[in-house]
């Protein structure tokens, strides 16, 4: 199988690395140079392209699979917009309108859609409830990325995130230092972030359908940062409530709704697909970080 990765970061550069262990061809994308070489670097092709560019993008030769992992950078709800929705399009008409188009598209999608449920469960039949301008752009990207495909003979998946973790983006002293406010984390560790979407196309699964990639157990904030803390050796980071936070001055309303959202997410269709997690829970996922840290500290 080819797979184009759009948009091959953090989580696309594992993912390629998983399909060219498995004897697939995947072909990472990017906009930079430097992005380009650490494609390379992982062991597989790169292009330099821009998914927002259509003619950039005619760069990339046809596969069976399109991955749009591409990211806003952290950026506000315009920069979002270009990327998550002028972008998709953009990639699915100009990989659709060839004469040999991909079979499928998979697109990355957040848990941020479905904003705050008071810490109840949701999973892929929950209705939406973005809470920010940006998730909102995230939910009309999920509806784009299953309705537009079909148009060009293509069938979508929507691979929706939980918060990623992993090499390089433990947060260590976040969580150690504190403080640390309450709420629950939803999470899953990169190379599972990967090894989900990885498992969608080489099985073949989930077409036309939403799934949650995100670990066994999300996990109060409180309980996270004391464990993380006694596996390091270190004293318990000291807490705050949701309404103590808010008294900051310093928050954006972006901020504050963030703080007010709280949910559990749900890996129950990912797990009755067979996927088999290789971090089931941040006990696991965390056990290198925290080594490393309690090696470094002796």
């Amino acid at each position: 199988m080819k797979v184009a990765i759009l948009g091959c970061g953090h989580v696309g550069l594992e993912l390629g690395r998983q399909l060219a262990a498995r004897g697939h061809e995947p072909i990472g994308v990017r906009r930079s140079a430097d992005g380009v070489e650490r494609i390379e670097d992982a062991g597989f092709e790169g292009i330099r392209a821009d998914v927002t560019d259509r003619e950039a993008l005619s760069a990339v030769p046809d596969v069976d699979a399109v991955v749009f992992a591409a990211s806003s950078g952290g950026r506000g709800a315009e920069a979002a917009r270009e990327v998550y929705v002028e972008g998709l399009q953009t990639a699915i008409e100009a990989f659709g309108e060839r004469e040999a188009p991909p079979d499928r598209l998979v697109y990355t999608s957040s848990t941020g859609v479905h904003g705050d449920h008071d810490g109840d469960w949701v999973d892929e039949e929950t209705p939406l409830e973005p809470t920010t301008e940006k998730t909102e752009v995230l939910a009309e990207a999920e509806r784009i990325a299953l309705e537009l495909p079909p148009e060009y003979g293509v069938e979508g998946t929507v691979a929706r995130y939980a918060g990623l973790y992993g090499p390089g983006r433990y947060r260590l002293e976040r969580y150690l230092e504190g403080p640390v406010t309450e709420g629950y984390l939803n999470m899953v560790h990169r190379d599972d972030a990967a090894g989900a979407v990885r498992y969608l196309l080489t099985d073949d699964l989930a077409r036309g359908e939403v799934v949650q990639i995100v670990d066994d157990e999300p996990a109060s904030k409180w309980t996270f940062a004391d464990w993380l803390a006694d596996e390091c050796g270190v004293d318990r980071p000291p807490k705050r409530t949701k309404a103590e936070r808010l008294e900051d001055d310093d928050l954006s309303e972006a901020s504050r709704r963030r703080i007010l959202t709280s949910k559990r997410c749900s890996n129950g269709k990912l797990r009755d697909l067979g996927y088999e997690f290789a971090y089931p829970t941040f006990r696991e996922g965390y056990r290198d970080a925290i080594d490393r840290y309690r090696g470094t500290e002796k």
